[in-house]
């Protein structure tokens, strides 16, 4: 057993000092320091890292040309609020965003400090460019905890217990999950059921005309690692052409080159109106934007989404590094090669383990389903694996009762990459052994 005083003693000091609305806990872990996939716990216990913070350290903790960036820019101004001035680096990340980008129109970007702060401004620009009220996002999504964000998700009631009543004009229907096909489709012959639903509600009682925008997660993230269908996806933003309403991505999660593009709903060939990036846009520093068609970008007037910190010079240049580190070292493709790889061990674990379900994934956003004999979700079993994958010194998540969140890195080398694969065929063994206490369960729980 490792010593971990030290962050059990970081551990008490939080419960006292932090509330619990901020935190999803997994097991005591208390980070202290890192390289690229590695990681140390305030005791100097050294880990595999497979969730790159959830999903914001695509170049991996602490990539040396970015910290490098970060110090140069810190020496020099920290922050001069771009709210009433000008400062180069915010001008210089814009361009380069909407380089990156989709779509071979004029577009702008609208800077925050936040995935949630991002969908907020997306639905702020989307009422105001159509004048529009209603918004259409899909249950079992998460878009943020703040109240735009909050009002567009549909994932967890703890979200939303006591804090009503939400912003309103939000409908939420089917996420297009195929395995868990609520209508028993097969793939082969779908109706695009799910998407019949939004056509329902058109005709009965949702006014396409008043619908300002359309909020998707091109790969759901927090319901488990879902790959929609690309046929579903690009019926969806037909429908949204067809009525005039905006097809809005939410990347906070899956952008930035994690799924083996720059951004997600490239894989589905579709040009969106608004994307929302975060998390690993500056490599885990507060950074946000959106990155929309000029003339939506234009139509809401300062101060409309204007935020005192926000585009700092040093996020910047975190962001201008990142966005150079993921092209100078080739990440995108490598997140192709890589997420193939370690989907591929997944599958050939699952002819000796009977606990492992359907696999998802795309690039190197990964999703693993822990399963009962009958086929059904197994919270506690995919809970113990992920505690016992930690004490052998693997960072790693689940979500959605029974989805191991496998998102290492991009940076991670090939035997990182082995190694934490082999603590995961441990650790199955291990629950299957029955070797692993039901007091796992007493920190391991995961979103409530």
């Amino acid at each position: 057993m490792k010593n971990i005083q030290k962050s059990l003693a970081v551990v008490a000091r939080d419960e006292k000092a932090i509330s619990p609305s901020s935190r999803s806990p997994y097991y005591p872990f208390a980070a202290a320091s890192g390289a690229g996939a590695l990681l140390k716990d305030a005791d100097g216990n050294e880990y595999i890292d497979f969730s790159a913070g959830a999903a914001s350290l695509n170049t991996g903790t602490c990539h040396p040309r970015i910290v490098a960036a970060i110090k140069e820019q810190a020496e020099k101004l920290l922050c001069y609020t771009i709210g009433y001035m000008y400062e180069e680096s915010s001008v210089e990340l814009a361009e380069k965003l909407i380089s990156i980008t989709p779509g071979d129109f004029p577009k702008k970007v609208a800077y925050g400090l936040s995935g949630s702060d991002a969908i907020d401004g997306a639905i702020k620009f989307a009422r105001k460019y159509t004048g529009r009220s209603e918004i259409i996002t899909f249950q079992t999504a998460y878009h943020g905890c703040t109240y735009g964000a909050l009002s567009a998700s549909a994932i967890c009631l703890n979200m939303r217990r006591g804090i009503g009543p939400m912003l309103s004009g939000f409908h939420h229907f089917p996420y297009p999950h195929c395995s868990r096909c609520p209508w028993k489709e097969e793939p082969a012959t779908c109706s695009l059921a799910c998407l019949k639903e939004i056509k329902k509600a058109f005709s009965l009682y949702l006014p396409p005309e008043e619908v300002a925008a359309v909020i998707i997660e091109p790969v759901g993230g927090d319901i488990g690692i879902v790959v929609p269908p690309a046929r579903y996806v690009r019926a969806l933003a037909e429908l949204c052409r067809e009525h005039g309403i905006l097809f809005v991505s939410d990347e906070v999660q899956q952008g930035m080159g994690r799924t083996g593009k720059w951004f997600a709903i490239e894989h589905f060939g579709i040009e969106p109106d608004i994307i929302a990036v975060s998390k690993s846009l500056a490599s885990g520093m507060p950074l946000s934007a959106l990155i929309m068609r000029s003339e939506i970008a234009d139509s809401l007037k300062d101060p409309g989404h204007c935020f005192t910190l926000a585009a700092n010079a040093v996020c910047c240049k975190a962001a201008l590094a990142t966005i150079e580190v993921i092209e100078d070292e080739r990440l995108i493709e490598r997140s192709t090669k890589l997420g193939r790889n370690i989907c591929s061990r997944l599958n050939a674990m699952k002819r000796e383990n009977p606990l492992l379900g359907e696999t998802r994934s795309l690039g190197l956003t990964i999703g693993q389903e822990i399963i009962k004999a009958d086929g059904g979700p197994d919270r506690d079993a995919c809970a113990k694996i992920c505690y016992r994958c930690w004490e052998k010194g693997l960072i790693l998540t689940f979500l959605s009762d029974n989805v191991l969140r496998i998102q290492p890195p991009l940076v991670i080398s090939d035997q990182e990459a082995e190694k934490g694969l082999k603590i995961i065929e441990e650790s199955l063994e291990d629950y299957k052994n029955g070797a692993i206490s039901d007091e796992a369960l007493l920190f391991a729980k995961g979103w409530s």
